[in-house]
C-alpha cells in the first residue's frame, strides 16, 4: 500500500507539471479538487489502461484537457460549480419535477424553446430534457442517435450559441437543461469515422475495425443482436471488405474504448458541452461502451469503470454537471451503474413498465413489490421516475418476480404486448409493436402516454388513468 501511495503521489506530480507546462499553472480552486479527485482518477485509469505503455502519458493529458476546460470556463457556470458542490445533492429535492420534448416539435428552434420558459415554470419544472439535437446525417440518423458532431446542432434547430443561450436562460429561471450523449458510438459519417476507415494516424483504432470474419465470428458466438431487421450480428461489412463493430444501426459504429485516445476525446467532448451551460448528461447506451471476447459485451467491469473516471474528469473540470444512466437492463443490472462516483441519478425502467403493467392487469402486486424489493439506491443518488419516455416499453420485470406472485413471466409479457397495441379483447391502448416476432410472441411496444392510457381511443377513463 505504500508503495501504491508513493507511486500515485509521484503520478500526481508528474502530471500536474504536464499539465501547468502546457495550459498554465492551476488556480486555486482547480488545485484543490485535483488534490482531492486525481487519486481516484489515477487508480481507475490504471485499472482500465494501466497495460499500455504510454497510459501515464495519456493520464497526463486528459489532466491537461480538464484544466484547459476549467480556463475555458464560464464565470457563472464556475459559480454554479461552488453552489453544487456546497450542495452535492441538489437533484434530490422533492422539487424536482422533469420534463422532455423534442425542440423542432415542441418549439420549432432551440431559440424559440425560451419562448415557453414561464410556462415551464407554471408547471414547476426543475429539469428539463432536450432530446437529440446534435448535427447527425440526413436520413439515416435514428432520431437524432447518431451524430456527427458533438459541437454542433443540427442546423435545422440552430447553433450552439443559441443552445449556451437557452442554457442560461433556464439556469436563471431555476431549469436544469440535460441532454442525452451517445457515446458508445457515432454515425459512421462522423470525422473520427472517416479518419478512421482512410487509415490516418492516430484514428486507427478509434472504433473496432477487423480485416476478415475470424475475430468477428468469435464475439457474436456471445452478443446479442440487437436490430437484427437492420443487420444480423454486431458488426456490418465496410466496402473494403474489413468489418466494423456495430451493435445498433448500420450506421452507427462503436468507438474503441480500449483505446485511451477515445476516452480523451470523448472527455473532451463532455467538457465542452459542460461549458456550454448543460447540467445533466444521458449517458446513452451504457452497458455496452466496453467489449470482451468470450463475453456478451454488456455491463462488463470496465463498463463502470470508465463511467466512473469520466466522472472524476467532471469532477475537476465541471462539478455542477452529473450524469444520468440508461441501462435498459435486468433490475439487479440497472442499479449497478448507481452510485455519486458513477451515474448520479437513472431512470427508473422497471417502475415506469410496472405502472402501465398495473393499469392493463388492475392488479398492483408487482409494482409494490417491485417498490418494495429493488427501489432503495445508495445515498447521495436518486431515481428519474416516469410516466413513458421515447423508448418502447420492454417488460423488464424479473421472472422471479413474478413467479413468487403465480404469474408465468412469458405468457404475461406476451398479454401485455397484447393489450398494448390494441389487440386484447376490451382494451383501451392503441400502442404499436417494435420488434415484433410472430414465432416468439416477443415484442416491445412503443406508444405515447395519450396512446397507451385511452386518450388517442377516446376512452372515458383515459385521462383518469394518466391522473393516476
Amino acid at each position: 500500500m505504500a508503495h501504491l501511495t508513493a507511486q500515485t503521489s509521484a503520478d500526481q506530480q508528474f502530471a500536474r507539471e504536464w499539465a501547468e507546462a502546457r495550459v498554465g499553472a492551476f488556480d486555486n480552486s482547480f488545485a484543490a479538487r485535483y488534490a482531492e479527485h486525481f487519486p481516484e482518477l489515477h487508480r481507475l485509469f490504471l485499472l482500465v489502461y494501466g497495460e499500455r505503455a504510454d497510459g501515464l502519458e495519456a493520464l497526463a493529458e486528459l489532466v491537461a484537457l480538464a484544466l484547459r476546460s476549467w480556463n475555458e470556463r464560464p464565470g457563472d457556470l464556475k459559480a454554479l460549480d461552488a453552489e453544487r458542490s456546497a450542495d452535492p445533492e441538489w437533484f434530490r429535492s422533492e422539487r424536482m419535477l422533469g420534463g422532455v420534448c423534442y425542440v423542432d416539435r415542441y418549439a420549432g428552434s432551440i431559440a424559440k424553446i425560451a419562448d415557453h420558459i414561464d410556462y415551464f415554470r407554471e408547471l414547476g419544472l426543475t429539469y428539463l430534457h432536450l432530446m437529440p439535437l446534435f448535427r447527425s446525417p440526413e436520413g439515416n440518423n435514428d432520431g437524432g442517435y447518431a451524430v456527427t458532431s458533438y459541437r454542433e446542432t443540427d442546423p435545422a434547430l440552430g447553433t450552439m450559441a443559441d443552445l449556451a443561450a437557452l442554457a442560461t436562460r433556464l439556469r436563471e429561471a431555476g431549469i436544469s437543461p440535460v441532454v442525452d450523449f451517445i457515446f458508445n458510438h457515432t454515425a459512421s459519417e462522423h470525422e473520427w469515422a472517416r479518419k478512421c476507415v482512410a487509415g490516418e494516424p492516430g484514428y486507427e483504432d478509434f472504433y473496432l475495425v477487423f480485416p476478415d470474419r475470424t475475430m468477428p465470428d468469435q464475439y457474436e458466438r456471445h452478443t446479442r443482436e440487437i436490430f437484427p431487421d437492420d443487420h444480423p450480428g454486431s458488426f456490418i461489412q465496410l466496402p473494403d471488405g474489413r468489418w466494423i463493430w456495430s451493435t445498433f444501426y448500420h450506421f452507427q459504429w462503436d468507438l474503441n474504448y480500449a483505446n485511451p485516445a477515445v476516452f480523451r476525446a470523448m472527455a473532451g467532448e463532455m467538457l465542452f458541452l459542460a461549458n456550454q451551460g448543460i447540467e445533466v448528461l444521458r449517458m446513452d447506451a451504457v452497458a455496452f461502451i466496453w467489449k470482451r471476447l468470450g463475453t456478451p459485451c454488456e455491463s462488463l467491469p470496465e463498463a463502470h469503470l470508465l463511467l466512473q473516471a469520466f466522472n472524476r474528469v467532471l469532477r475537476l473540470a465541471a462539478p455542477a454537471l452529473i450524469f444520468k444512466s440508461e441501462a435498459i437492463v435486468h433490475p439487479d443490472e440497472v442499479i449497478q451503474y448507481i452510485s455519486p462516483g458513477e451515474c448520479q441519478i437513472s431512470y427508473n425502467p422497471l417502475q415506469m413498465a410496472l405502472t402501465w403493467e398495473a393499469l392493463a392487469t388492475r392488479d398492483a402486486r408487482l409494482l409494490s413489490q417491485a417498490i418494495e424489493r429493488r427501489h432503495a439506491l445508495p445515498e447521495g443518488t436518486a431515481w428519474v421516475n416516469y410516466v413513458r419516455g421515447h423508448d418502447d416499453i420492454g417488460w423488464t420485470f424479473a421472472d422471479e418476480d413474478a413467479a413468487e406472485l403465480g404469474i408465468d413471466g412469458f405468457e404475461h409479457r406476451r398479454f401485455l404486448n397484447q393489450f398494448y397495441v390494441g389487440r386484447y379483447p376490451g382494451t383501451f391502448a392503441r400502442g404499436a409493436a417494435f420488434q415484433e416476432n410472430p414465432k416468439t410472441g416477443d415484442a416491445r411496444v412503443a406508444g405515447t402516454t395519450a396512446s397507451l392510457a385511452g386518450i388517442e381511443a377516446g376512452d372515458a377513463g383515459g385521462e383518469d388513468r394518466v391522473v393516476l
